[in-house]
């Protein structure tokens, strides 16, 4: 009896869909590998790309947050709705006024965030009754513990590079996501029931 890798489960159309364009999924997946060196090699810069791209993102969520109030019906939600825009838009102003500012309280969010997680993590470990699986729970909870303390010790000098860091290394394991989806594509076979 052997075993055989777990294998892609698609209709035939789309596995050949993917085989032909099996290049350009690589080519996509070196672009993410190779921003995301580049993120990795300039973490500062990364970070304040990442805040005025934070900040693009409120001004259009606050932007949208406004017109949908107007299609509400009733003077209070819209009011509240109109309200949480101004807040979104006016926080979007605030990443492009002062990014190193944002990247501050977005920093030790990110760290007061993994510390819960953390915490949550080792919670659930011992709560759930499962045993063969607990150590590798528990040690991924103590690992977010750790990196949470961590950027809290340095804050607020590690809101220079943290959230660039974080963006590097999500850039590159996308990338190299990308890139061995293009490559099994290419080896990948339609298979007739």
């Amino acid at each position: 009896m052997t075993t055989s890798s777990p294998r892609l489960v698609l209709p035939a159309v789309e596995i050949e869909a993917l085989r032909l364009k099996w290049g350009w999924i690589v080519a996509l997946g070196a672009l993410y590998l190779v921003v995301g060196l580049i993120a990795l090699a300039s973490m500062v810069a990364a970070t304040r790309a990442s805040i005025l791209v934070v900040g693009v993102m409120m001004l259009i969520g606050g932007v949208g947050q406004v017109i949908n109030a107007f299609q509400v019906k009733g003077w209070g939600k819209s009011l509240l709705m109109i309200l949480i825009g101004a807040l979104y838009i006016l926080a979007g102003f605030v990443a492009f006024e002062n990014p190193w500012l944002t990247a501050m309280f977005l920093t030790l969010f990110l760290a007061f965030s993994l510390i819960v997680t953390g915490v949550v993590k080792i919670a659930l470990a011992f709560g759930a009754g499962i045993r063969t699986s607990r150590f590798w729970i528990v040690l991924s909870g103590l690992i977010s513990i750790a990196l949470g303390v961590i950027i809290v010790i340095h804050w607020p000098f590690s809101s220079l590079f943290v959230l660039g860091m974080f963006l590097g290394f999500d850039l590159v394991f996308t990338g190299i996501g990308w890139i061995s989806l293009g490559f099994g594509a290419r080896g990948e076979r339609a298979v007739t029931a």
